[in-house]
């Protein structure tokens, strides 16, 4: 991701702090590019995530946005298009009872009550807490954000109050909220457009006209911009309700040719055009209590809709149904539609919007609930593969698209991610996603559309992904403004020597090692099923080489493991990583690798008890609160578990998921986030959170599918037309599994997975179709 290193690089005397030869306050150690500013933490307080299309909000657990500094806003296409709505009653905060995303994600559900109110200091007036009900219910739809508030009297007497809501929109971009400053910005007006509403207007540089018109149903007593109020009587059991609805636009400012040709490309990208991605005009006079019931009732229809038909799990573990239950809910909330189909935006503040790499990696973990995710992301990042040579975006013909914002900094090439082409893994991601997705689906079609695109994407592996025509796939970027690192530890620090010292490029990955081979390997079985049998020849030839030369160059027998990377000189550096665990992902270990690699994960220095560091305790650069150098992410865990299991080291995967499923546990709403730091674990204490990790993030959401996946050794087999079952084992925490709805082709099948001591047997409970079931030792 676009993102580096926030925290600060200096360490606390701690038994875990690294010993280093020399300071790390060189010359080449500037202010990280795009950083995230950590002033404040997004886990000192609960925050509530919404999501629908473009559009996404962070807010506090009462439902508000800005009463206090942070991320929290309503968001469309990367700016921030309300930055405050802070809801009182007398001028005070109601009191808090509860804030719980529905199991969905489909809405906030918040309850509050009434705190002690003295209306009048001057008599005896006032209203005592806990005798009026206030039930909040918040959600997104098509660019709009939905709010209702809902009052009811428990009080033995006639009550008049006042509520007032506060509310601003600042406009800022996406990359402004994460701390870059700007030296110059557009214009931003606000007036009342009617007793009923306010309407903001931001004319940006970029000749862009975003408005956020907020609705108020009923009339409020007194209404001005950025305020409104309402007077409120309820009698003994009364009820009322208050609705405020923000909508979100965007349009040109202008209609010139040039910006018809911007629309049109950003139309190409496949967002604008996407379902959802404009705000909602409701028919005039219609009024708010109608709006918001009929948006809440499309918003579950089309939740319904995408959630039809997809795998689902229940466990003998209520606190893993949860869990799978969130994860799930995550993933849906974050899917987007686009005109190629469902992609996943990665994550919730910082990321929500189309990620290759993030986007490529939750398909393939999801493979086996929902193959539309594979789909929608092979046809998407097809339409949108790189055609020229355009260093600006760090693009060459075959590359697949690493980032697209929509926002005004983007758009303005303030920075270059508004068709953003800097990451070195995401092009052999889409080659092996195609083959996956081919091997669970059988969908020749689709296969068929895009192969123009992945055998273009071969040609980029071959000519400009290898540099220097030694076989490897390296990367350093063509512009200024691009990504330091380039693979999924893209932190300005997160590639370096065992010394400490930063790796100069062209720098060759491990793990893009291995994403080549297996993109090479599955190309081969493709143009095979396609009847290109030379091409299927060449390419298995090559996988075969590579894996040869992969062992030679990035093998140190003297850390048991396979380096981080090899540098420009073809110096390896040599660091333990978890990057040698998707070594094993991909199959480019040779097997009698296997064990070393795993021992070396696994060891107290590379597992902390909840989960594989991303770099050793010990390494130079170790710091556990760092972004890439210590710290853990359960997708890079969960990669390493299928891993494991691909080499019959099952323990070993089942040790990486208890641990993960540990971490759920302590975590709100049971989501695992994006990363936690890498302090090892203590008794009676939980994981220690990153202050400005995404939640929920995409990739982490899929992960707990991707670790079942592993200990069973599950795989969809759509030639044989069967689902295999290689070697199953269950953590200690899952005595048992059921898993519904199981697709292989045209067959559907219900499976009840039992633990008996270290044995598994699998029984089916529901088969329609002839496909069968395998259990393989």
């Amino acid at each position: 991701m676009a993102a580096e290193d926030m925290t600060a690089k200096a360490h606390a005397p701690d038994a875990e702090a690294p010993q280093r030869a020399f300071g790390f306050q060189d010359a080449d150690e500037v202010l990280p590019q795009y950083h995230i500013e950590a002033q404040t933490s997004l886990v000192e307080r609960p925050l509530r995530s919404l999501k629908f299309g473009e559009a996404f909000a962070v807010l506090d657990s009462y439902g508000d946005i800005g009463v206090l500094p942070g991320p929290e806003g309503l968001y469309f296409q990367d700016t921030r298009y309300l930055s405050r709505l802070h809801f009182t009653i007398e001028d005070q905060r109601p009191l808090l009872l509860s804030s719980v995303m529905q199991d969905d994600n489909g809405a906030l559900s918040v309850d509050m009550t009434t705190p002690d109110i003295r209306i009048d200091a001057h008599d005896d007036s006032s209203i005592p807490r806990e005798v009026i009900a206030i039930e909040r219910t918040k959600f997104l739809f098509k660019g709009s954000c939905y709010d209702r508030i809902g009052l009811r009297s428990y009080d033995s007497r006639k009550r008049t109050f006042r509520i007032t809501l506060t509310f601003d929109a600042d406009y800022r971009d996406l990359f402004e909220v994460r701390g870059t400053n700007r030296t110059q910005r557009g214009k931003r007006s606000v007036q009342v457009a009617s007793e009923r509403e306010v309407q903001f207007r931001y004319v940006g540089l970029d000749e862009v006209v975003r408005t956020t018109a907020v609705h108020f149903g009923p009339k409020p007593n007194r209404i001005e911009a950025g305020r409104a109020e309402f007077e409120v009587t309820l009698a003994p059991g009364e009820r009322a309700s208050l609705f405020i609805r923000v909508v979100c636009e965007s349009h040109r400012a202008f209609t010139s040719a040039p910006a018809a040709e911007k629309v049109g490309e950003e139309a190409a990208a496949g967002l604008s055009a996407a379902a959802g991605s404009t705000g909602v005009r409701p028919p005039k006079g219609l009024a708010e209590g109608v709006v918001f019931a009929r948006a809440y009732r499309d918003a579950r229809r089309d939740q319904r809709q995408l959630t039809a038909g997809i795998t689902t799990i229940i466990s003998s573990n209520d606190q893993f149904n949860e869990a799978a239950c969130r994860a799930t809910a995550d993933l849906y909330m974050l899917a987007s539609r686009t005109p190629e189909g469902i992609y996943p935006f990665a994550g919730i503040p910082w990321y929500s919007t189309v990620f290759g790499r993030d986007g490529i990696i939750t398909a393939m973990m999801s493979l086996w609930i929902d193959p539309n995710f594979a789909k929608g992301v092979l046809r998407y990042l097809a339409s949108t593969q790189a055609k020229t040579i355009d260093p600006a975006a760090d693009a060459q013909p075959g590359k697949v698209l690493h980032e697209t914002r929509r926002g005004e900094m983007a758009m303005l090439g303030e920075v270059p991610f508004r068709h953003y082409y800097g990451t070195i893994d995401g092009t052999p991601l889409f080659v092996m996603l195609a083959w996956d997705y081919y091997a669970v689906t059988g969908d020749r079609d689709t296969i068929a559309r895009i192969w123009p695109a992945l055998e273009l994407a071969l040609t980029w592996m071959n000519e400009y992904g290898d540099r220097d025509g030694d076989g490897f796939v390296e990367y350093a970027r063509d512009t200024d403004k691009g990504l330091e690192n380039q693979g999924w530890k893209d932190s300005h620090d997160s590639i370096f020597h065992a010394d400490g010292q930063l790796a100069k490029g062209p720098i060759a990955l491990c793990e893009v090692q291995g994403y080549v081979y297996a993109a090479k390997n599955g190309m081969a079985k493709l143009a095979a099923m396609l009847g290109h049998d030379a091409l299927a020849e060449s390419l298995t030839h090559q996988a075969r080489q590579l894996r040869e030369s992969f062992d030679k160059a990035f093998w140190n027998a003297e850390i048991g493991t396979y380096v981080l990377a090899l540098d420009g000189e073809k110096r390896q550096c040599a660091v333990r990583s978890s990057n040698a665990g998707h070594a094993l992902f991909t199959g480019i270990a040779l097997p009698e690798r296997a064990a070393s690699v795993a021992a070396q994960l696994l060891s107290k220095d590379g597992f902390n008890g909840w989960g594989v560091r991303t770099i050793a305790r010990g390494e130079a650069r170790y710091n556990p609160m760092s972004y890439h150098n210590g710290s853990i992410w359960p997708h890079d865990n969960a990669l390493i578990a299928l891993g494991l299991a691909r080499y019959d080291l099952k323990p070993e995967a089942s040790r990486i998921f208890q641990g993960m499923f540990d971490t759920a546990l302590y975590q709100d709403q049971k989501r695992l986030p994006e990363l936690f730091c890498g302090f090892m674990r203590r008794r009676q204490r939980g994981p220690v959170a990153y202050p400005v990790a995404c939640s929920p993030q995409a990739w982490a959401a899929a992960a707990p599918f991707a670790f079942l996946a592993a200990c069973l050794g599950l795989e969809i087999d759509h030639a044989r037309n069967r689902v295999r079952f290689r070697n199953p084992t269950l953590p200690a925490f899952l005595d048992g599994v059921s898993i519904f709805n199981v697709k292989v082709g045209s067959s559907r099948i219900d499976l009840r997975i039992q633990r008996h001591a270290d044995d598994v047997t699998v029984n089916v409970l529901r088969r329609t179709g002839d496909a069968q079931i395998a259990m393989l030792k």
